[in-house]
């Protein structure tokens, strides 16, 4: 083939390979569109392999099944629900605690060297093990009312783990003591009429082991105690039994960790409703009826001396405030008063319900309560105890300074069960709200 041919054929290629750029570049739909990618030479274009399409969302698509997501903040930790049942079982009694846990804290950084880059580390220099960081954090425990199991989990974190296996059925009331180390649980003997009251000191937890299998020992109270409350400091109890053939009434301080007892109070009459606000003040308020006269009295334990507080108020019940300088109180119609103990005043509260419905903050500035929907026919509050009546609460905060009340909570709007709730108890950091509902005695918590 002649010179002249050979430069014929290689213009003529080169012409081609021209003419097909031009196409590309005017017809393509990346051209019509505006979206030219930069940067992309002429050879790409003509061999596409491996070159990035415009306009197609590169990030892969989440998996469409997201069964055991949990939502998470900004830091990763896990958001609770606001509202959420605790307990997978009927319970007796809570009792609120502290206990520590392992805090999850991301593995540190590689070393490196001065020019920013990873530095070498021999595998010959011993590395000192460092001990996990732990941290303190609201718990509750709470006791299985068929078997008496105990079984905890975190205020924030609800994780039900079984702590103890010691079997004893049909538990009526349970209350826990020393900061949820011991634990009195109340049932019939096995004649269905003896009330027998067993204390138990709880095994020590090691942190991250096994606490399935731990095994409750302690002894009994006298039989038949009536009424039962625990310290504010949760180190002691105090209880009140009858003596002889119901012709007395006795209140006993106890140790839960030993079997120290002390006689502060004595009486003739043996229908009495107890509490301990705080260390100066055990209250003795008469069983409530609709038609009867109600009377409330205060027992410092170290002087043992009872002086009425308030009295004539036909279906009495009372909550005192920590201070012991506010009681909170309502008659048989359930409308909710603050009495004064200092300057005798009563102030309406607005709302209508029992105080044992609610629960007092330490600083005796709030009041939680559990509040009926609605309220009707009368008798009040004995058909309540009788269960004749079942309420539809919701969740309300009263500020005792301004008076205000705040509606926190309808448990039936947002989760569809009515709850009737009693027993209510805040952590020392007011951040949780826990109840049971007195209608199948499951443990619910509210985040405050």
């Amino acid at each position: 083939m002649s010179k002249r041919n050979i430069i014929i054929i290689i213009i003529g290629i080169i012409l081609l390979i021209t003419a097909s750029y031009v196409f590309l570049i005017v017809y393509s739909p990346a051209s019509k569109a505006g979206n030219e990618v930069p940067g992309v030479n002429f050879i790409s274009n003509l061999l596409p392999f491996g070159k990035k399409i415009v306009g197609q969302n590169t990030t892969p698509t989440p998996p469409a099944n997201v069964s055991g997501f949990i939502q998470q903040d900004e830091n990763g930790v896990p958001i609770q629900q606001r509202l959420g049942k605790i307990s997978s079982m009927p319970v007796a009694g809570f009792g609120l605690f502290t206990k520590e846990r392992f805090l999850d804290v991301p593995p540190p950084p590689p070393p490196t060297d001065i020019s920013g880059s990873e530095a070498v580390v021999s595998t010959t220099t011993p590395v000192k093990p460092v001990a996990p960081t732990t941290i303190f954090y609201p718990a509750v425990r709470y006791v299985d009312k068929a078997n008496g199991h105990v079984y905890q989990t975190f205020a924030d974190l609800i994780d039900e783990r079984q702590f103890s296996t010691t079997t004893i059925p049909q538990i009526y009331d349970a209350y826990f003591a020393n900061k949820g180390d011991s634990v009195a649980m109340r049932y019939l003997g096995s004649d269905g009429k003896t009330i027998e009251t067993f204390i138990g000191t709880l095994p020590k937890e090691t942190l991250g082991a096994d606490t399935a299998n731990n095994e409750i020992k302690g002894s009994f109270f006298p039989e038949n105690i009536s009424n039962i409350n625990t310290s504010p400091d949760s180190l002691s109890m105090f209880y009140l039994f009858n003596i002889g053939d119901n012709v007395s009434s006795a209140g006993i301080i106890a140790d839960p960790l030993s079997t120290k007892r002390a006689q502060i109070f004595n009486s003739p009459f043996t229908e009495w409703l107890s509490e301990w606000p705080n260390s100066r003040m055990i209250t003795l308020t008469t069983k409530p009826s609709a038609t009867v006269p109600g009377y409330m009295y205060a027992i410092d334990p170290q002087k043992k001396d009872l002086n009425k507080i308030l009295g004539g108020i036909n279906g009495l019940t009372t909550l005192t405030s920590p201070s012991g300088k506010l009681v909170l109180y309502s008659s048989n119609n359930l409308s909710l008063k603050i009495y004064n103990v200092d300057t005798k005043q009563s102030n309406s509260v607005g709302l209508q319900t029992l105080p044992e419905k609610c629960v007092w903050n330490k600083t005796s500035t709030s009041v939680y309560c559990a509040v009926p929907k609605s309220i009707s026919g009368t008798g009040y509050p004995d058909v309540w105890y009788q269960g004749q009546v079942s309420f539809s609460d919701q969740i309300w905060k009263i500020d005792v300074n301004s008076g205000s009340t705040n509606l926190l909570s309808d448990p039936e709007n947002e989760k569809g069960e009515s709850i009737d709730g009693i027993k209510l108890a805040i952590d020392e950091t007011e951040n949780y709200l826990f109840f049971i509902n007195k209608t199948d005695s499951y443990l619910w918590e509210l985040s405050l």
